[in-house]
């Protein structure tokens, strides 16, 4: 039995990590070798792709963590979760998102889905 809660928590961890090597290190123990990510801004297979995606949006939001927006739910080889991204001390995120997740059968990330549900106005 997979503990999805804690599979998300160490994910949204990755996201917040501010060491390039560490990250890329918690990225490869996270996900399948040929795992991927996409989401609207992203479409990416590999760990050092999805480390570089990573890497973006730490640079685009700076100051900012990733934190558990809800609730985490799965079933057989898939979890959803919301998260959300806001400046430390923010009561309010700055970006909301929702992703789903396929795992592999070793219970690394086959491919992570991202929807963004709130984005900063342009």
């Amino acid at each position: 039995m997979t503990d999805y809660t804690d599979l998300v928590e160490r994910y949204l961890a990755a996201w917040n990590e501010p060491d390039g090597e560490r990250r890329a290190k918690a990225v490869a123990e996270l996900w399948a070798d040929d795992g991927g990510y996409t989401d609207p801004l992203a479409d990416v297979t590999g760990h050092e792709a999805v480390a570089a995606v990573i890497a973006g949006a730490r640079e685009m939001f700076p100051g900012h963590v990733f934190r558990l927006g809800g609730p985490v739910d799965g079933h057989h080889d898939i979890v959803r979760f919301t998260w959300h991204l806001a400046p430390e001390t923010a009561a309010e995120p700055t970006v909301i998102g929702f992703d789903v997740a396929v795992l592999a059968k070793d219970g690394r990330l086959r491919h992570v889905y991202g929807f963004l549900d709130k984005v900063p106005a342009a």
